[in-house]
């Protein structure tokens, strides 16, 4: 049986979803993620804890935080989802979010990139 890359873009969104705009990080990982959690975001710990920790945070301090999904990709055992972010109180930002999935269809890694949307920009063209 090969890479389910359809369903695998489903989990990543509701992955995401669920942790972000849901503020369930713990059931996110319960759901969603593999035997381990590899974090490359230099903000957030490496590991299943660390993550929860940090995003039980976030969701404290930022009531209302949201995030829309613009672009995902799937290619072999990574997803790639672009994305808008919405912060209450602070910045807009635009992200890319890379995920590594096992064998089995679950989140093992993650890699991403994040940029304040500014007020103006030198194009007329949206960051998305």
């Amino acid at each position: 049986m090969g890479v389910d890359l359809e369903a695998n873009k489903q989990t990543a969104m509701a992955f995401y979803d669920l942790m972000f705009n849901q503020c369930q990080p713990a059931e996110a990982m319960r759901l969603y993620s593999g035997a381990c959690y590899i974090q490359h975001n230099p903000h957030v710990g490496d590991g299943k804890d660390a993550f929860i920790a940090y995003f039980t945070k976030m969701a404290e301090a930022y009531p209302g935080k949201q995030v829309t999904f613009k672009r995902v990709f799937a290619e072999g055992e990574h997803v790639i989802l672009h994305c808008h972010q919405t912060w209450p109180g602070d910045h807009d930002y635009a992200g890319i979010d890379i995920f590594r999935f096992d064998d089995e269809g679950k989140i093992v890694e993650h890699w991403d990139v994040l940029q304040i949307i500014p007020e103006t920009s030198a194009n007329d063209n949206s960051m998305f």
